[in-house]
Formats: structure tokens, C-alpha cells, sequence
């Protein structure tokens, strides 16, 4: 392939630069037949679509990106599941869970491998079932040693009966109490709650990826009464939505339903889960709302957001759930190169996931190219220094494949975005949300609404959606057109109140950041500077300006004092 004519791509009249247009594979049988969901870079020769995926250049020629399932394997269960013996019906009868229960949900004893103790143990077998397709099992010996089958699918206990009203809980065992007391529409998580030290647990929550949770319009969260319970009820009233969400208070003495079922009996349980109490009323709140926030905020401090990854940012920035922060710059500054690094940072440090809105970053390959460089801190594309190994790439893209999502929905309304981003909170466990940047988004003014009172209200739905879900959400945002000074030819370091849209760029968002970076033939050695312009809360940062040592070959940004390290070591290293 060698000229444009033989794509069959409309270039609408243009002879350079890069333009957005419709697709000759599939803009035809969509309903929107002109929209326009390619994007070509004229001069570089290379085109993708974001709809439905394909993509090429005129020098390697067109290819499409295919979409692989994973291929799960499926437990044989029945031939190797026993009736419960009598010892095993006792043990259960006196967890309050009865016959019946047991046989609707084919709790069966079999043995299994405990790589605990290093040896086959008879053990009770829980079958997880899909459609009524037993998936998984999940093994328990009587002393609590348990594994789940290794190769098979991690779904939900009890997925199959979901219905409108669901009730949350942590174990097998509870989910067989909350049945005794009646209710079938109960689900366990599969591994059970993460530990309270543990950073890095969203791929614990890939169940929540089940078209069959679309049942249930109101979750009653019944998880342990204890620190790992705590945090599987906050993570899941994040994903879930709030609004969705009643909580289950325990009596005091129990931590969980098997507990009030044994020691209180099924009539206590069955008040306590229809006792469940809502989340506080949006607007209207009191003090009795925000007791157990306000303990464990004298327990633990206020939040103070997470590292960076760089040591000086730290000083004046940490990034925290809930908040917003605006990126800004003069043109070529580099605020989405730093932005990229600063989401590197937090996925490896800390395990965060992000859903990413960049139109302005090329195609998605080519920014999972950028990503990988600075994963792996060496080149992409071949020259003098050592490039990535195949090896390396493997991992690297591997590696994105699990903390990055792009989101790009058929009209990027703001509206549309937050929808996407809301489903990838709940199936991804998203804590990060990139748009940029703001003006590729489509913005739908009403003829009588001001451009001020426009910015104002999307980035109160901004706040709201960040709020509500606890994800950080970063919005990069060009200043109007600034000037360079005459004498040194430099744009100045822009500020919110640059930005088109009023002074509502400073006052709605909890952080403002410019970015800014000397340009032309004295540019020096590479050092972006950082300039923190606002910060709502005195337990996240300060005002102030930081310098980065920025790594052009790798799209790396070092502490200066760390910038030898990060220039000569990779993570293939």
C-alpha cells in the first residue's frame, strides 16, 4: 500500500496534519453514518478507527486488533463430589444451616490439594454455578485451609440467584445463614474481603464484571463487622453506587450473619437485613450520618492522598480519591506526557486502574507505546540506545492491558464519558479518570447558557461523579492563546485563569497544576518544571513550584537528584 487512494479513507480536501473523518469499514452500517470516528495523521501515514478498531499505515499496511477471551477451564465436580457424611451435616447443623439448604446448593465433601499443609485433605466442596454450570469450587477443611480451583472462572457465590434486592456478604457460610433466613437473592464475594495493609486489590473485584449484577436495584451490604469487612463494604458501595447501597448493622457481639444466626436466631437475622439503613440523603445530612467516618478519622487521620512517586511532587501534591485536578499549560509544555508518567507511577506504586479519554494522544496503540516506554524505561522504536525487547514489550503491554482502559465512546459527551466511566468503576475498579483534553470533548451548550455557567455545571457533575465514587479525576485544559515574551522568545507558566471558560477553571476544581517547559535551542537539559497554582486542602499538598528532570528518549520524569537512576535503568533490568 502506497498512497491514500488505495485506503478508501476521505481526506476531505486536506494535504497534512491530522483530521477526523468516517470510516470506510463501518461508518456505513452505523446509525450515525457521518460521524466522524477515524483519526488520520496525514503526514505520518497512519489512521485508526475508535469504533470498531481498525487501523494501519501506508508503509506496513492496514490490520485489525483482535479481541481475545479468556479461555476458562471447567472443574469436574460431580464425579468427584460425595453426599455430606453425618459428621459434616453436625458440623453445619450447628452453624444454623439446615438440610435443605445445603442440598439446594449441592454442598457436597470430595478431597482436594491444600498448598498450606502441602497435602490432599478431605474438605468440604462449594460449587460456584453459572446458568446452573458449576465453574469453580471452592474447598474448605473443617480447620478453615481453603483454595479454590486454579485455571477456572472466579465468580460470585450464589450468582445464579440474583434478583432485584441483593444481599452482599463474605463467605459461603453466610451466604447459606441469609438463605436459611429466607433470602435466596444472596451472593459472596469469592476471596473473600482484602487485607487492611493491602495497596493493590482491584483485581480481587474482577467478579463484579457480570451482566447479572444488572438484576438487582438495591444491594444490601451485609460483609463482616471487621476491618477487612470495612473495606470490602466501602470498595463496593464505591463500585455499586452509593444511591444502590443499604448497609447491615451486626449486634454487638457478632461480626457476621452466621454469627446472629447461631447465637441470636433467624428471626434476629431476618430483621437485621431488612433493618439495612440507607446512606445519607444527597443534601441533607446530620451528625449521626458521619459517626463511623468521623471515628475513623480520629483513628486513622484525615486522607492524605497517595504518592506520586516523586519525592519533591510529594511536597506539594498527593493525589487522593475524590478529587479533582486540573492540568494546564502552554502549548508544549508537556502536560499530557507528565500526566502519562504520573498514571505509570500510581498503577505501579500503588495499583490504581484508569479509564483514559486522550483523542489528542494519536491512536491508542501509539499511546500504549508511550505507556510502555515509561514502564520499561527504555525506547520503543529502534536507534542508538537499546530498544525494548520482545520479551520486555510482552510484559509491559501486558502490565497496561491491566491497569489501562480507553474509553471512547460513538459522541464523547461529557454526559457519555461519565456513563463509561461509571461502568469501568464498577467492573475495573477505576481510581483514576483521565480526560484530555477538555476541548475534544463534546460540549452541548444550551443557546441561553453562558460559557461560564456551562464550564461551572460540568465540572460540578465532575466533582459529584469523583465524590460518589471515589476516583480521582484529572482534566487537562489549554489555555487561550498566550504570548511569548519578545525578549526570550518563552511562553509564561499559564494558570487557571487562562483557560476559556471564567475563573470557574480555579474555583470548582480541589487542585490546579501547570505545567511549563523552557523551549528553543537553549532549552537546557530536559528540566520541566511543576507549578502547584491551588490546592483546596491543606492535607494533600501546598502551594509551590517543583522541578522534574524529563527523560525525552524514554518520556521518563525523575527527581533531579534521582535522574542518573531512572536514566539508566529499566524494569527489564
Amino acid at each position: 500500500m502506497k498512497d491514500w487512494s488505495q485506503t478508501g479513507i476521505d481526506l476531505r480536501g486536506k494535504a497534512g496534519g491530522e483530521i477526523k473523518t468516517t470510516c470506510p469499514r463501518c461508518s456505513s452500517s452505523r446509525k450515525k453514518k457521518n460521524y466522524p470516528c477515524l483519526n488520520v495523521n496525514i503526514d505520518e501515514g497512519v489512521w485508526h478507527c475508535w469504533h470498531c478498531g481498525w487501523a494501519g499505515s501506508l508503509k506496513q499496511g492496514e490490520f485489525q486488533r483482535p479481541t481475545l477471551a479468556k479461555a476458562y477451564r471447567k472443574p469436574d465436580y460431580v464425579s468427584r463430589a460425595k453426599p455430606l457424611p453425618d459428621k459434616a451435616q453436625e458440623w453445619f447443623a450447628k452453624r444454623g444451616i439446615t438440610q435443605a439448604v445445603l442440598q439446594r446448593n449441592m454442598v457436597a465433601t470430595g478431597s482436594a490439594y491444600f498448598p498450606q499443609c502441602e497435602e490432599e485433605r478431605g474438605c468440604v466442596m462449594f460449587p460456584y454455578r453459572r446458568r446452573g454450570e458449576v465453574v469453580n469450587v471452592k474447598y474448605r477443611t473443617f480447620d478453615k485451609l481453603f483454595r479454590m480451583e486454579g485455571g477456572c472462572e472466579r465468580v460470585l457465590y450464589g450468582l445464579d440467584d440474583i434478583g432485584e434486592r441483593l444481599v452482599w456478604v463474605e463467605g459461603e457460610i453466610d451466604k447459606l445463614s441469609v438463605e436459611v433466613a429466607g433470602i435466596t437473592s444472596c451472593v459472596s464475594v469469592p476471596d473473600g474481603a482484602p487485607a487492611p495493609d493491602s495497596k493493590s486489590y482491584e483485581n480481587k473485584f474482577d467478579f463484579l464484571d457480570a451482566p447479572e449484577i444488572g438484576r438487582a436495584s438495591v444491594h444490601v451490604i451485609a460483609v463482616d463487622n471487621d476491618a477487612p469487612g470495612l473495606r470490602l463494604r466501602d470498595e463496593l458501595i464505591r463500585r455499586l453506587g452509593p444511591e444502590k447501597c443499604r448497609i447491615v448493622d451486626w449486634p454487638d457481639g457478632c461480626k457476621d450473619a452466621n454469627d446472629v444466626l447461631v447465637q441470636l436466631g433467624v428471626d434476629v437475622l431476618l430483621d437485621c437485613l431488612n433493618g439495612a439503613r440507607e446512606l445519607p440523603i444527597v443534601g441533607a445530612h446530620e451528625v449521626t450520618d458521619y459517626l463511623d467516618d468521623i471515628q475513623r478519622l480520629y483513628r486513622e487521620g484525615v486522607p492524605r492522598g497517595v504518592s506520586t512517586g516523586w519525592s519533591s511532587v510529594d511536597e506539594h501534591y498527593n493525589v487522593r480519591p475524590g478529587d479533582v485536578t486540573v492540568v494546564t499549560g502552554a502549548p508544549n509544555s508537556g502536560k499530557s506526557e507528565w500526566l502519562d508518567a504520573l498514571m505509570v507511577n500510581l498503577a505501579g506504586l500503588h495499583g490504581w486502574r484508569f479509564g483514559v479519554y486522550s483523542p489528542e494522544q494519536g491512536s491508542p496503540a501509539e499511546h500504549i507505546a508511550k505507556l510502555a516506554e515509561k514502564r520499561t524505561g527504555k525506547p520503543f522504536n529502534p536507534g542508538k540506545n537499546e530498544r525494548i525487547s520482545p520479551a520486555g514489550l510482552d510484559q509491559a503491554l501486558t502490565w497496561i492491558g491491566d491497569h489501562f482502559t480507553w474509553i471512547a465512546p460513538e459522541e464523547p459527551s461529557l454526559r457519555a464519558l461519565l456513563y463509561v466511566a461509571q461502568q469501568l468503576v464498577l467492573r475495573r475498579g477505576v481510581r483514576g479518570l483521565v480526560f484530555d483534553p477538555w476541548n475534544e470533548i463534546e460540549h452541548s451548550r444550551p443557546r441561553d447558557q453562558t460559557e461560564t455557567e456551562y464550564v461551572g455545571e460540568s465540572l460540578r457533575a465532575i466533582r459529584q461523579f469523583a465524590k460518589s465514587h471515589q476516583v480521582h479525576v484529572w482534566v487537562v485544559a489549554h489555555p487561550q492563546k498566550l504570548q511569548k515574551d519578545p525578549k526570550s522568545g518563552q511562553y509564561p507558566v499559564a494558570g487557571p485563569y487562562e483557560i476559556s471558560g471564567s475563573a470557574n477553571w480555579h474555583n470548582k476544581p480541589d487542585v490546579c497544576i501547570s505545567v511549563w517547559r523552557k523551549r528553543g535551542p537553549d532549552a537546557g537539559d530536559g528540566m520541566v518544571e511543576i507549578h502547584v497554582q491551588k490546592v483546596r486542602s491543606k492535607y494533600v499538598g501546598r502551594l509551590g513550584m517543583v522541578q522534574l528532570q524529563w527523560n525525552a528518549l524514554t518520556g521518563r520524569y525523575s527527581d533531579p537528584a534521582a535522574a542518573d537512576r531512572y536514566r539508566n535503568k529499566g524494569i527489564e533490568e
